[in-house]
């Protein structure tokens, strides 16, 4: 009887993983400038964003941020800027798929509050 609990268990965590990753990857493609306007209603949520990696910070706080635009959004404003933490990283100028989960007014103390960011990503070089 343990055993089959047991096989039983490892049954459902399989289709949990299974069905996590099919939400991440049917997740809808957004622009930058969309996920920046959209931030409140989709706090939480995991979305995908493709763009051009245009600064990298490996190593901070046990991840890594990466830096991504894809021609949307206004600069003055801070709009065509998406700001994705990871353990996976990418090079300045690599073209990526990134898909991870929207946080909003992240503030990790000491000056560092940032209002839109895509935690626990996945990043794909493209």
């Amino acid at each position: 009887m343990r055993i089959l609990s047991i096989a039983f268990v490892g049954f459902i965590g399989t289709i949990g993983l299974a069905s996590f990753s099919a939400g991440a990857a049917d997740a809808k493609v957004q622009t930058v400038a969309a996920l920046n306007q959209n931030k409140a209603t989709l706090a939480g949520k995991t979305i995908s964003a493709q763009g051009k990696v245009v600064k990298v910070n490996n190593g901070i706080m046990g991840r890594n941020f990466v830096h991504v635009q894809d021609g949307t959004g206004d600069a003055a404003t801070a709009t065509n800027n998406l700001i994705v933490t990871s353990k996976q990283t990418a090079a300045v100028g690599d073209q990526v798929t990134v898909s991870g989960v929207v946080v909003v007014n992240r503030d990790f103390g000491a000056g560092y509050s940032y209002p839109l960011l895509i935690e626990e990503a996945s990043i794909t070089k493209k």
